[in-house]
């Protein structure tokens, strides 16, 4: 992956099915973003926000693993241990962007990593396995390839201001903001309707069966990743009948 939502299917790591990666994701959204992770025990919510961190190590992105790493570890050690010893309008604003990173970069990772390992083809079989309907699959594979694609014209776009010295510190630095972002709003107009054009024209909109020559399917993997994953909602429903409490 040269880029967070770059797609890199030779170098992925652990070949978990499309469906798995999508459990990942769901789960890291219910518990992390969507504060369900408070019926669980404190240390749960800490090895689901993992996961993201071990599948990049499983795909040698030692850097992303890195930085992934590092940013969730300060913030959630600061919510621990320091939230208390800091006083001040500065210690709000500190716990605001701790709690922002400990809750919304997990899932963010996750989805970039579901981006960048899974091709378009694999995800649509995912999706005709689970019988998702069109309306839903049609968008959502129009999105793997938009967020790649706008990266590599907002990359393009910043070579180009760099040339004509438009950037931070050069003589043009007041028109960086409007060089930049009008060019990548129409940029991204123009390859939502190419890339929605193209679905309809591999036929992607028929109602009949498609065929697919991707392989798909759960193995080993998959299964001890399930298993990872149904822990917190084992752990919710036994909070809930009253089984056990945190």
């Amino acid at each position: 992956m040269n880029g967070l939502f770059q797609a890199n299917i030779e170098d992925r790591g652990i070949l978990l099915d499309p469906r798995t990666k999508l459990f990942i994701l769901l789960t890291i959204l219910i518990f992390v973003l969507g504060g369900m992770g408070t019926l669980t025990p404190e240390w749960m919510n800490t090895l689901i926000s993992i996961m993201p961190l071990l599948l990049l190590c499983t795909a040698k992105q030692w850097k992303k693993a890195l930085a992934y790493g590092a940013v969730y570890a300060v913030a959630d050690f600061f919510l621990i241990f320091y939230v208390d010893s800091i006083h001040g309008t500065g210690k709000y604003l500190l716990i605001m962007l701790c709690t922002l990173i400990v809750r919304i970069f997990p899932s963010m990772i996750m989805g970039a990593y579901l981006f960048a390992t899974t091709t378009v083809s694999e995800f649509i079989a995912a999706m005709n396995r689970m019988h998702v309907p069109v309306q839903i699959t049609i968008p959502m594979s129009v999105m793997f390839r938009f967020f790649p694609t706008v990266m590599e014209e907002f990359s393009s776009i910043n070579n180009a201001m760099k040339m004509r010295d438009i950037q931070i510190g050069g003589k043009n630095a007041d028109k960086m903001i409007e060089y930049r972002i009008v060019p990548l709003l129409v940029c991204s107009a123009r390859i939502g309707s190419e890339l929605s054009a193209a679905a309809l024209t591999r036929g992607l909109s028929t109602n009949s069966n498609r065929t697919n020559i991707c392989q798909i399917g759960f193995r080993i993997p998959d299964m001890v990743v399930f298993m990872m994953m149904l822990c917190p909602y084992l752990l919710l429903i036994l909070n809930k009948v009253g089984v056990v409490a945190w």
